[in-house]
């Protein structure tokens, strides 16, 4: 993969440009429990998340993935990984938390946000 900074924050800008504009969501079906997870587990709401999502960097940058959903197959998906503290819902105890988040932006500029959950493994990072 041959991509520079310059690319990802070219990126990152269309896609803080429809999240501004709340032209977004994040999956929550039920084939995305981790995602669900998330909220369930810590409390986050909505202005956290897109602050979380507005303050990604290219530095968060991890990979580019091929959609393998059939008839998606055109379709590229962006993965970036993000540290936040989050307090978590049972108790009162705040934690450092390793996110994976994963974006698909379509061609009419609406963002799908397809993960956002923990990390399950430690990803790498491309630029650092």
């Amino acid at each position: 993969m041959d991509i520079t900074p310059n690319d990802i924050d070219i990126y990152l800008m269309e896609v803080k440009d429809a999240i501004r504009k709340n032209r977004y969501r994040i999956e929550r079906n039920s084939r995305r429990k981790d995602n669900q997870n998330l909220f369930f587990t810590y409390a986050i709401d909505e202005t956290m998340t897109k602050d979380i999502l507005l303050g990604l960097t290219a530095m968060d940058f991890s990979e580019i993935l091929q959609n393998e959903h059939k008839g998606y197959e055109h379709e590229k998906l962006y993965v970036f990984g993000k540290d936040v503290d989050l307090l978590e819902r049972m108790g009162d105890t705040s934690k450092t938390v390793s996110l994976y988040i994963k974006f698909n932006k379509m061609d009419n500029s609406y963002v799908i946000v397809v993960s956002l959950h923990e990390q399950k493994y430690p990803i790498k990072y491309y630029f650092k």
